[in-house]
């Protein structure tokens, strides 16, 4: 970071780099949370969407006249009424191409259901009615007549020649067929290798299961549609809305609030969003309509699912020499956002990780499947990649009888040898992996797990120690807006296009503007949520906030400064040259005589006789962006033990150590750490979106979908490694989805230690105590033949 932007007010306690708490909790605990299903318009009606209960079929009729006589019925809408309309289909809208140079195939994805249902929880017809229970019951009664067809919910099966076509236009159940590298030359290195490790390796699907569900009110507003909306961005989403429903962005105004998690899966248009905007725009009045719990766990756009057949080519020495991956996705009924992306580019980018792996190949099949499309969900790809290469890492190690810890040392990209460019052609930037591996090592008192392993066998349990390299390539270049608005009742606002969704945006903002202008860091205010605010932004998403609206805030910042310079001279009767700014006071060089930034901008308004070139106003607002990619790496360690007769995993220390370059505010950044972990802990042990052959969704509630609680997660340790980033103003990395990328790996490769000792080398996710159990006694079995 330049020093400039590192300037702080002193032993200011919210300067950059100090743990500040978030400025929004004590308003959410104190029930004062804004969240979309919190806001009432008034003459709003209600919409309930009708779903199909059929993961593959037929409509051969759709009769809502019956429904639409029901008492309170405004409106029921089915395809034929978008279409009327002139309302677009939703798209993919990535531009990825299969390896031939084909286009990806992306069927549109209907608002309604058009001729035929794809997965269980379609939306088929739309209802709205002046009460949500009226809505419901009209939706009772229409009828219906779908014609099942054969379905098909696993990936490799939907691939085979012999399943159904989901999609009649295209020619098989193919979506992506992705090729990155050399793999003619891949093969090469493979043949000559003097050691080849092969595992398949599976990322089992999950449900987001945010806080709050999706929902949406959508109200006519002096000829523009405004939309109350959970999203990750109120920019992108107005894009969205304008495009599907074939508007111009100007007539579209997009407003978020709380939002109440997302984790990836809120960032795009859905398909009910477009019935309920049409019903709105007809009807002349706001329409309202929010999902329940078993709606969004049918719909919401699910994360992961992919399998992965990986090999990785080593020297005598346990010199990596190539990395191989044939990757089956699974996109779901329709290829969605982000969806193709995860399992191809995204995963590809990532894979390398921290090793200076010096070739790799990675072919990517995304096959359309009767379940629910899928999307990123917190990491997109780099996780995956991540947990990818270190059971390859692992496993190799065991093959080989070299000890884990030293075959990652041989292998990781050393700080010398930045700036770095991987095998994925991606350049790393900075980074000291060995300082950290040795760190995290040291925190878990990883020379002393011998001695408890010991310990763990006296009382009859297994005890495992994993550990877990990660290194995550963020959001790819774009703009983000920056703004700087002095307010009447002396407080100021930062604009900008990031949004928060639970992050804590509010505080680290704070501290970036606090620290440069020496505003007092309560009186600055935060707005994100107002797409007719902006004039740029790209959301949140791909762990780039802190590096965009972060070097916003320092770039508005200063140009704040150079404005306060020309008014401050003209107040003072000074020559702007002769203006110095420091710690949130204009002073004349070589004089006491000065005004405070706050006291300028006050009397701003009432000044006179400008000078032609003096601006009217500290108020600012400026785009920045196009920063590379950075490269935010750790080392994540989790201890456990098992309980052999039962299954069960207990986590007994988890230890995160990372490098997120300069860390703003380190509590909050552990906060995120700890959020991750968790998802991870989630994914490794216990969720999994389950569905019958033919597409049934059987894990549609928390009944039957486990999700971790408190007791199942230990005190998280989380410290930092700082190398700051070359690539932006604020030497940031990001941290927002590093947690999962370090935990599941660490997580199993804990595991798969503790049973090593009975032959068992691999278990995939999640690690039930079910899967367990059967993986001991298998084992057992197996020794006593």
């Amino acid at each position: 970071m330049n020093e400039a932007a590192m300037e702080t007010l002193g032993n200011e306690r919210f300067a950059i780099g100090q743990p500040v708490t978030r400025k929004e909790d004590p308003r959410l605990i104190r029930g004062e949370g804004r969240y979309t299903d919190d806001l009432h318009i008034e003459g709003e009606a209600h919409a309930y969407i009708l779903r199909s209960d059929m993961a593959h079929a037929v409509i051969r009729s759709l009769d809502v006249s019956a429904a639409k006589e029901m008492p309170g019925v405004l409106r029921v809408l089915a395809f034929e009424d978008l279409e009327a309309a002139g309302i677009e289909q939703l798209m993919s809208g990535m531009p990825l191409k299969n390896h031939d140079g084909s286009a990806m195939h992306t069927p549109p994805h209907p608002g309604l259901a058009k001729g035929r249902v794809r997965y269980v929880g379609q939306p088929v017809a739309c209802v709205v009615a002046e009460t949500l229970a009226q809505a419901r019951d009209a939706a009772e009664a229409i009828e219906v007549d779908l014609d099942p067809l054969d379905g098909v919910s696993q990936p490799e099966a939907a691939l085979n020649g012999g399943a159904f076509k989901i999609h009649d236009d295209l020619k098989d159940n193919l979506c992506l067929d992705w090729q990155f590298g050399d793999r003619e030359a891949v093969d090469k290195v493979f043949a000559d290798a003097a050691h080849v490790t092969s595992m398949r390796i599976i990322n089992n699907r999950v449900v987001v299961a945010s806080m709050e569900p999706r929902g949406l009110i959508a109200e006519p507003q002096d000829g523009r549609l405004l939309v109350h909306i959970g999203c990750q961005g109120t920019f992108s989403m107005r894009s969205g809305f304008a495009s599907a429903l074939g508007l111009d962005e100007k007539d579209v105004r997009i407003m978020t609030y709380s939002v109440g998690g997302s984790f990836g899966m809120k960032a795009p248009v859905y398909p009910e969003y477009l019935p309920v905007a049409l019903a709105a725009r007809e009807l002349g009045r706001p329409v309202r309509w929010f999902d329940d719990r078993s709606g969004a766990f049918l719909s919401d756009f699910h994360g992961r699912d992919s399998i992965c057949d990986a090999s990785l080519a080593l020297d005598a020495e346990g010199n990596m020499l190539a990395v191989k991956v044939d990757v089956i996705g699974d996109a779901g009924a329709y290829a969605m956002a982000a969806g193709p992306m995860v399992p191809s580019a995204s995963f590809n980018k990532n894979l390398p990780s921290v090793y200076k792996v010096p070739m790799q190949s990675v072919r990517t099949r995304v096959a359309f499947t009767n379940t629910t499309p899928t999307h990123a969900y917190r990491g997109a790809g780099r996780p995956e990649a991540n947990y990818v290469m270190e059971r390859l890492v692992e496993q190799a190690a065991r093959e080989m009888k070299i000890d884990p810890i030293e075959l990652r040392r041989r292998n990781f990209i050393k700080s010398e040898q930045m700036p770095h460019k991987s095998s994925a052609g991606i350049e790393y930037d900075s980074g000291e992996f060995d300082k950290v591996l040795d760190m995290a090592l040291e925190q878990a008192d990883f020379s002393g797990f011998a001695n408890r392993r010991e310990d763990s066998k006296r009382h009859g349990k297994l005890r495992g120690f994993g550990v877990a390299t990660y290194c995550e390539i963020t959001a790819p270049p774009g703009k983000e807006m920056g703004g700087l608005r002095f307010e009447p009742n002396g407080r100021v606002t930062f604009i900008t296009g990031t949004l928060n969704y639970g992050q804590g945006h509010d505080s680290p903002f704070a501290q970036v503007i606090a620290s440069r202008l020496g505003i007092p860091f309560d009186c600055i205010d935060l707005l994100q949520g107002d797409s007719d605010e902006l004039i740029a932004g790209g959301g949140t998403g791909g762990s780039r906030s802190m590096i965009y609206s972060g070097a916003a805030a320092l770039a508005v910042s200063d140009a704040v400064i150079d404005k306060g310079k020309l008014l401050a001279g003209h107040v003072l009767e000074a020559a702007p040259d002769d203006v110095t700014f420091a710690a949130g006071r204009f002073t004349i060089a070589g004089t006491d005589r000065g005004i405070d930034l706050m006291e300028l901008a006050r009397q701003v308004p009432t000044l006179a006789n400008f000078p032609a070139d003096a601006p009217r106003s500290l108020d600012h607002e400026l785009t920045v962006g196009d920063f590379a990619s950075t490269c935010p790496n750790g080392v994540h360690t989790a201890e456990i033990e098992i309980d052999p007769d039962l299954g069960t995993v207990r986590i007994e220390r988890f230890i995160a150590v990372d490098d997120f370059g300069n860390v703003v505010n380190p509590l909050l950044a552990a906060g995120q750490v700890h959020g991750g972990v968790v998802q991870g802990i989630g994914q490794a042990l216990m969720e999994q979106s389950v569905y019958s052959e033919d597409g049934q969704l059987l894990s549609g509630s928390f009944m039957d979908y486990c999700m971790p609680r408190a007791d199942d997660t230990p005190d998280i340790e989380v410290d930092f490694h700082i190398v700051p980033a070359t690539t932006n103003p604020l030497g940031a990395k990001g941290c927002g989805e590093a947690g999962v990328s370090g935990s599941c790996p660490a997580i199993i490769n804990a595991v798969i230690d503790a049973l090593a000792p009975l032959g068992v080398t691999s278990i995939d996710m999640p690690a039930t105590p079910e899967v367990i159990w059967q993986a001991i006694h298998s084992a057992n079995r197996a020794q006593a033949a």
